[in-house]
């Protein structure tokens, strides 16, 4: 089954670091649709996949599939791998 992800207004920053890791994000990747993520070592890739399939949780901002927000939903239950 497939399904819309909306990413709006993402930020997530570490307790290491001044900088965030994600700054105000956004996004839309339409179901059945494939979409890369690419950019230099440290630009926060794997901290955005690891929001998206709920293994961290935003400061701000909400992941949506289908619809539902799920930043608050824990990760086995989302459905994301």
């Amino acid at each position: 089954m497939s399904a819309d992800l909306v990413l709006s207004g993402l930020t997530k920053t570490f307790a290491a670091s001044t900088a965030p890791a994600l700054d105000d994000l956004s996004l839309t990747v339409a179901a059945g649709t494939c979409t890369a993520v690419l950019g230099p070592s440290g630009s926060g890739k794997s901290t955005l996949l690891r929001v998206i399939a709920g293994l961290e949780s935003p400061d701000r901002g909400t992941v949506a599939i289908a619809g539902r927000d799920v930043a608050a939903v824990a990760a086995e239950q989302r459905g994301v791998g």
